[in-house]
């Protein structure tokens, strides 16, 4: 029987073609979400923050929970590198409503009839940024009842330690006096500050010789925190620049709410300790 024979050459055989930065990065879907509900010049301005904002919490969400997986093993090196990556995320935020700010009063009072009931305080992902760093609040939730699965999602976060309850289980381990309650409690309620707990970094801020990775760890949460209140106040001034105190869409208190959060601290014995050293 004759063999048949086969051109192996490379011109014969078939080769997918090289993966392409747009093909990597999905741009065709990613630039395809932007879908104006008006002719205002400044929708796209609009959407493109909020949507650039929430890729932001995305990646800080991703950071954090692998950090707080670091810290429960005692690995605390890649730790330190996760949260100072979120505090530099934060000025990434920060410039974004910087850019928002752009628009005027004016400018936004043409867009806001094309929003309908939407507002950032329904952002479920900065609800779970806040559960993850301790402010913990199950009044947040209902308002995402009508998506199940992310009404879950921020119910299953809301009852699981925050990285903050992870670094004072941390001090427990190290040989630190942490009160029963804050190590063993209903991590579904809102964190409240303690005495011993403050006394327990403070040991850590007068023997920084001694306790160097612990400094170093209370150290990178101060920044976080200090990032994030930066973010928090550059909305709030936002939102003040471009309808100073009127209600907000979707129902929202619009800057009063804003105010009252400056108030909020994921840390509190980091920041008290400070007066008494």
């Amino acid at each position: 029987m004759k063999k048949t024979s086969v051109d192996l050459s490379t011109e014969n055989i078939h080769q997918a073609p090289p993966m392409s930065y747009g093909d990597y990065l999905g741009l065709d879907a990613l630039l395809s979400c932007q879908h104006n509900r008006s002719a205002e010049h400044d929708e796209l301005l609009f959407i493109i923050i909020h949507q650039s904002s929430e890729l932001w919490m995305k990646l800080c969400l991703h950071e954090l929970a692998a950090a707080r997986d670091q810290i429960r093993r005692d690995d605390l090196g890649p730790a330190f590198k996760m949260i100072a990556r979120v505090a530099r995320i934060q000025a990434q935020l920060i410039q974004g409503w910087d850019v928002l700010s752009t628009m005027t009063p004016a400018d936004y009072s043409r867009l806001r009839p094309h929003l309908g009931q939407s507002s950032g305080f329904q952002s479920w992902q900065y609800r779970l940024l806040e559960f993850m760093l301790g402010n913990k609040n199950a009044g947040m939730i209902p308002v995402h009842q009508g998506d199940p699965a992310t009404h879950d999602r921020l119910l299953a976060a809301l009852g699981e330690p925050s990285l903050y309850d992870e670094c004072l289980a941390l001090l427990a381990r190290r040989g630190f006096a942490i009160p029963d309650s804050h190590l063993s409690r209903d991590w579904r309620e809102p964190y409240r500050s303690d005495k011993a707990v403050e006394a327990a970094w403070a040991a850590v801020y007068r023997d920084t010789a001694t306790h160097w990775e612990l400094y170093e760890l209370a150290e990178k949460l101060v920044d976080l925190e200090y990032r994030f209140q930066q973010w928090r106040f550059s909305h709030m001034k936002t939102v003040e620049r471009i309808i100073g105190y009127k209600q907000g869409t979707g129902g929202s208190a619009g800057v009063s709410y804003l105010v009252k959060a400056l108030d909020l601290s994921f840390f509190p014995e980091l920041l008290s300790l400070r007066t008494a050293l």
